[in-house]
């Protein structure tokens, strides 16, 4: 049996470690967007991969990059680090982002 059209798919998911949340990945979406929209707030600052404040592993699960060059050498991306403020999922990712907070209990 084939999938219907009008079947709800959810969209991938993206849990931040050590923290446990997860979040919806809506399409387009980049891994930094998704978690402001869901109200966890990860380390950022220039939001076009270049001032590298938002460094963080990839755990597990792959992503590519909206920008052409992101501020990852070859080696660390070997490594697993990425950026999330241009990574974009490919599918269900994990990350370790100890400096996340949850944006309703912070000031």
């Amino acid at each position: 049996m084939g999938v219907r059209m009008n079947e709800h798919i959810a969209p991938p998911t993206l849990r931040i470690e050590p923290q446990g949340w997860c979040v919806p990945l809506p399409a387009g979406l980049t891994l930094l967007e998704a978690a402001l929209q869901a109200g966890v707030r990860l380390p950022r600052s220039c939001r076009n991969g270049t001032c590298r404040a938002c460094l963080c592993r990839c755990v597990s699960g792959t992503v590519h990059y909206k920008v052409e060059w992101p501020g990852l050498s070859a080696e660390e991306k070997a490594q697993g680090w990425t950026l999330p403020c241009v990574a974009l999922a490919d599918g269900d990712v994990v990350i370790a982002a100890p400096g996340a907070l949850n944006a309703t209990t912070v000031p």
